[in-house]
C-alpha cells in the first residue's frame, strides 16, 4: 500500500506556538489514521522538493506585523514557481497565533494557496494569546481533519 505525505510546514518562534504545533502533530499522527507519512519541516528549511513530495499541506505561522511570518513567506517565495502547475487540487490547513489580529495573515495565506490552487480542508485555527485547552484541541483536530483526508 502506498503511503501518502503530509508536509507540516511552519514558524515555531515561541512557546505558544510550539503548544499549538505539537497539538496539530499530535492530531496528524493519530494512531486511527493509517498511511499517512507526516514530514516536519521548518519554514526556513523547506524546498520546492518537500512541497512536489507532499500530498497535502499544515501551515503553521505568527501573525507578525499584521501579515505571516517573513519564514512562511519566503518558504512561498522559494516553492512558489516550482510547484506552481504541480500542486493544485491538494488539501492544506492552517494554523494562527497572534496577539494584534491575524487577518492580513490570513489573507496573504489566502491569496497565496488560491494562486497555488491548493483546497483549504478545514477552517483555519486561530489563537490570540496562551493557547487554551480548547484551542489546543481545535490544533489537533485541524491536523487530523488533514491527514485523514489523504488516507487511501
Amino acid at each position: 500500500m502506498s503511503s501518502s505525505r503530509l508536509l507540516i510546514i511552519h514558524h515555531t518562534p515561541s512557546p505558544f506556538m510550539q503548544a499549538m504545533f505539537e497539538a496539530v502533530v499530535s492530531g496528524a499522527t493519530d494512531p486511527e489514521i493509517e498511511g499517512v507519512e507526516v514530514v516536519r519541516r521548518a519554514a526556513l528549511s523547506v524546498s520546492p522538493t518537500d512541497m512536489l513530495e507532499a500530498d497535502g499541506f499544515l501551515l503553521g505561522t505568527p501573525a507578525n506585523l499584521g501579515y505571516m511570518s517573513g519564514a512562511l513567506k519566503h518558504a512561498f517565495d522559494v516553492c512558489y514557481y516550482p510547484c506552481l502547475d504541480s500542486t493544485r487540487g491538494r488539501p492544506f490547513g492552517a494554523y494562527f497565533h497572534g496577539n494584534e489580529g491575524t487577518e492580513g495573515a490570513e489573507r496573504g495565506v489566502d491569496s497565496i494557496t488560491t494562486g497555488l490552487g491548493w483546497t483549504k480542508a478545514a477552517e483555519y485555527v486561530v489563537v490570540s494569546g496562551k493557547p487554551s485547552k480548547d484551542a489546543l484541541q481545535a490544533c489537533w483536530e485541524l491536523g487530523a481533519i488533514v491527514a485523514a483526508q489523504l488516507m487511501g
